[in-house]
């Protein structure tokens, strides 16, 4: 195929060339277990120290508040479930357009007694700070809102709810693994204190994450074992991976000014090229507060299926809303929850820009994707 484009960097990303050049000596040469006291073991233990190091510099935090994991879901999961363990009992607040991860921990929460309030979106997929205050209640334990949706890239305003959650005393959890690396942000100034972040989102490898935990929140770890990451997360460090993350995230303080202003330039071209040529389209999320290399687009009366498809042949990588609802047949519940009729929610197509995009990808697809609509439109029902 002559050209190929990947628009799916919410999904995940390639690992950044230096990434993987810092990676590969720990998997021979400083192979040793990082809590074993020989000098094996101790080169182990320098590599998670400067990723820790790394990743605290660029969050402004504390390097023994970084806990690493395996992913964003046991990040999520840490948060949420770790919060409502440690109380034992009460009410907890999250957003109808939360990650499954969030989503599925509250609803086993409620199995086990706890009760939640999922407040709702405006059309452009954004929490109102005032219906998380209303939502509030005396034995209200946790507020868990996502720093943006990776479905339609809407920012959400965590500053305004982390002020609410400060001046009410209770642990504000966000979820920013489509942010981090992405958009800049102050967790202290946001009034966090825990943040959900992970590593192949950012061009580092799959299969490990991080967790921040302001100092003094109580946390209930989830498993059970050594007294790996201050007891917080028992079992033997990724090292490779968590020092390839910590790459990948100083690679990332160096460009993320530049990089969101270039994607947000080709986001915008792309939305603007697809506009002009296709009717029947509308842009989904926030037009301004919303991810520098997201855009989620609904053709109306057309199955986002087989868009994708028809772009996939052309070479074109995109996504019919998140990789986690892959193969779902019912639309987002993102987009059901931003109140889009149906006809319009079933025909959602997320593309998602990233380092490799060029002005040139961008043209690319803008072609491509007018036939395809105009075929697939051509051939429904009429009445349809």
């Amino acid at each position: 195929m002559s050209h190929r484009v990947y628009l799916d960097h919410n999904a995940s990303t390639p690992v950044h060339p230096e990434v993987v050049a810092e990676m590969l000596p720990y998997f021979d040469e400083r192979f040793g277990n990082p809590s074993s006291v020989h000098g094996f073991g101790r080169e182990a233990r320098e590599g998670l120290d400067t990723a820790r190091e790394r990743i605290a510099r660029f969050l402004g935090t504390r390097p023994e508040e970084i806990v690493f994991t395996s992913g964003g879901t046991e990040s999520d999961n840490l948060g949420v479930k770790g919060l409502a363990w440690a109380k034992g009992s009460g009410h907890l607040i999250a957003s109808r357009v939360e990650h499954h991860a969030v989503l599925r921990a509250c609803q086993w929460l409620e199995t086990q007694g706890f009760e939640v309030t999922y407040v709702a979106v405006d059309g452009h997929g954004a929490v109102d700070p005032d219906d998380v205050r209303r939502a509030i209640r005396p034995d209200t334990l946790a507020i868990s809102i996502m720093h943006a949706n990776s479905e339609v890239g809407t920012i959400q305003p965590v500053r305004a709810i982390g002020a609410i959650a400060r001046e009410r005393n209770i642990p504000f959890h966000v979820d920013a693994v489509q942010t981090f690396g992405k958009v800049a942000f102050d967790v202290s100034a946001c009034g966090i204190d825990m943040l959900s972040f992970s590593g192949h989102k950012i061009y580092g490898p799959k299969g490990v994450a991080g967790f921040w935990v302001r100092k003094g929140t109580r946390l209930q770890s989830l498993q059970h074992g050594g007294d790996h990451e201050r007891r917080r997360r028992a079992g033997t460090e990724n090292v490779a991976g968590i020092v390839g993350f910590g790459k990948a995230v100083e690679l990332r303080s160096r460009e993320l000014k530049a990089e969101g202003e270039r994607l947000t330039a080709l986001r915008d071209r792309l939305w603007e090229g697809v506009r002009a040529r296709v009717p029947d389209v509308r842009l989904n999320g926030h037009p301004t507060e919303r991810l520098p290399g997201t855009a989620n687009f609904s053709y109306r009366g057309v199955e986002s299926e087989s868009i994708v498809l028809g772009l996939d042949l052309k070479g074109i990588g995109v996504s019919a809303g998140s990789a986690c609802t892959a193969g779902s047949v019912e639309p987002s519940y993102v987009l059901v929850a931003m109140g889009l009729p149906i006809d319009w929610a079933m025909g959602a197509v997320r593309s998602s820009l990233g380092r490799s995009t060029t002005a040139e990808d961008i043209d690319y697809v803008i072609e491509s994707v007018e036939p395809i609509v105009r075929k697939l439109r051509a051939a429904m029902p009429v009445g349809a």
